[in-house]
């Protein structure tokens, strides 16, 4: 048994928006994604919509891409600038957000939550089609996500906390934290079997 606190009834929280899908979620976070990179002026408007398509492209055929890495190629970095280039691009994402998630080198290393994943299958497709793996899971009402993009992260915990308070009439304390590149390409594969 988890030593967290246990989370509120539902009588006494909101229920939480759920998207309509799989797709719908991943488009907002392309869409959420693009908007901030133009932002902050991380690539051109014709950039950003070029990598858009390519990651939609990726998507449509069965390959989920995250934007932050297709733009990064799209603008042709390489190693050794490559990871530090999408840690930039988190960082400043991650500015955006309330509460701003932290990047967490070791969040990797976390052993995949499979019993998780087997109680809710569709938020494991979720976190293959956003590339946001669920990092830890204690019980149903502490759980953890990650990614390289933070919105995708972030939108895997809020799908993650729809799905346990309508199953669990509990609202579940959900973290979200940045991967390092190299930790996030062996999460997502180990995870995924990418």
């Amino acid at each position: 048994m988890s030593s967290a606190p246990k989370a509120k009834p539902t009588q006494q929280i909101a229920l939480p928006p759920q998207r309509e899908g799989i797709p719908a979620a991943v488009e907002e976070c392309l869409q959420r994604t693009a908007t901030v990179l133009f932002q902050h002026q991380v690539a051109e408007k014709a950039d950003l919509i070029h990598a858009v398509n390519l990651a939609r492209q990726s998507n449509s055929h069965g390959h989920p891409a995250d934007l932050l890495e297709i733009l990064a190629r799209h603008l042709g970095h390489e190693e050794p600038e490559f990871s530090r280039v999408i840690a930039s691009y988190g960082e400043k994402i991650a500015a955006t957000l309330i509460p701003s998630p932290p990047s967490i080198p070791f969040a990797g290393k976390f052993i995949a939550p499979n019993a998780f994943y087997e109680s809710f299958p569709e938020l494991r497709q979720l976190g293959h089609a956003l590339m946001a793996p669920v990092i830890y899971a204690e019980d149903s009402d502490a759980i953890g996500t990650a990614a390289i993009n933070p919105i995708a992260a972030a939108i895997m915990g809020e799908e993650i906390t729809a799905a346990v308070v309508r199953r669990y009439q509990i609202r579940p304390f959900v973290t979200s934290v940045i991967l390092e590149y190299p930790s996030w390409t062996e999460t997502v594969r180990k995870h995924f079997q990418r």
